[in-house]
């Protein structure tokens, strides 16, 4: 696409790429799948005569959803040879997306996992209309579907999301603060510092996708992942570090061993405490941790 900078066709798609990356990835949880969903956008896009187009950004939202729903649905059924858990993949994002609660919150992992229990259909259509707040008429036409029908749609998966979904928002800076205290009781071993900030129904999630060692099934309580977690650091007491970062517009924190990045934890909080702990080893979910990704609404 770089040598046709100055076509029409490419400017618009590069004017929108970030909004249609975010679509593609609220949509998937995953930063390869969106990019490939982008790829087969602007295949698309570019044999489209522009003439024909009266809204550029409408018209782009729509190809890159409908290329999005295929993806979901093949995803679906590589989710289900998956080893072990899955969790969505792990984007260090620049502090301002923290400052739009709205988008923040929609791409929170714990957000995300709820996402993943709706059907393709369903998703698609909760993220179109809650998230980026595209009006019914014009996610019927992306799916060829009746407004009607697609009203009903929304209503469902409103109502199962809302059923799932932390029950109050949370500050970016309260989740700081229960990542520093969860931290420092890290790295000094001090179980009881742990039992303090997590809540006591706590769930642990590891993906290692069958490539690193990550717990088989979610532990729940604070009494185990307290165990877990210290067992786990002895074992690398010298080498292991972690430092913060932030997450899909939350903080979050990078762990290390012996400099290398082993993994990203999110975490979901209720009040102070902490209620979901996400942990990514996943090496092929940790390609993009490295940098910023840049995501819009607009």
């Amino acid at each position: 696409m770089s040598d046709h900078a100055t076509d029409p066709a490419t400017e618009a798609f590069l004017t929108h790429r970030n909004l249609l990356f975010t679509v593609a990835y609220e949509m998937l949880g995953s930063a390869a799948d969106s990019e490939d969903v982008l790829q087969e956008t602007w295949l698309r896009w570019s044999r489209v005569g522009l003439a024909q187009v009266s809204d550029e950004r409408a018209y782009l939202v729509r190809i890159t959803t409908r290329q999005a729903l295929n993806r979901l649905r093949t995803m679906k059924r590589r989710k289900e040879s998956y080893v072990g858990s899955w969790l969505p993949e792990p984007l260090v994002t620049a502090p301002d997306v923290a400052e739009n609660v709205e988008l923040a919150e929609s791409m929170s992992i714990a957000l995300m996992l709820v996402l993943e229990t709706l059907s393709p259909t369903e998703r698609v259509v909760f993220v179109l209309r809650e998230v980026f707040d595209i009006c019914y008429d014009e996610i019927a036409a992306a799916l060829g579907k009746t407004p009607t029908a697609v009203r009903q749609i929304a209503h469902r998966a409103r109502r199962h999301v809302d059923a799932r979904r932390p029950r109050a928002s949370v500050s970016a800076s309260q989740t700081r603060a229960a990542l520093e205290s969860f931290q420092r009781a890290l790295r000094t071993g001090d179980p009881q510092g742990l039992l303090d900030v997590l809540a006591p129904e706590v769930v642990l999630i590891g993906d290692g996708g069958g490539i690193k060692q990550a717990v088989p099934q979610p532990i729940t309580g604070s009494d185990k992942v307290t165990r877990f977690m210290l067992g786990g650091i002895r074992k690398h007491q010298v080498a292991f570090t972690t430092e913060p970062t932030m997450v899909n517009g939350s903080p979050a924190l990078i762990f290390r061993i012996d400099g290398e990045i082993d993994g990203i934890m999110a975490v979901r909080l209720e009040d102070t405490r902490i209620t979901g702990l996400y942990f990514v080893r996943n090496p092929e979910k940790l390609t993009r941790v490295e940098s910023e990704t840049p995501l819009s609404l607009r």
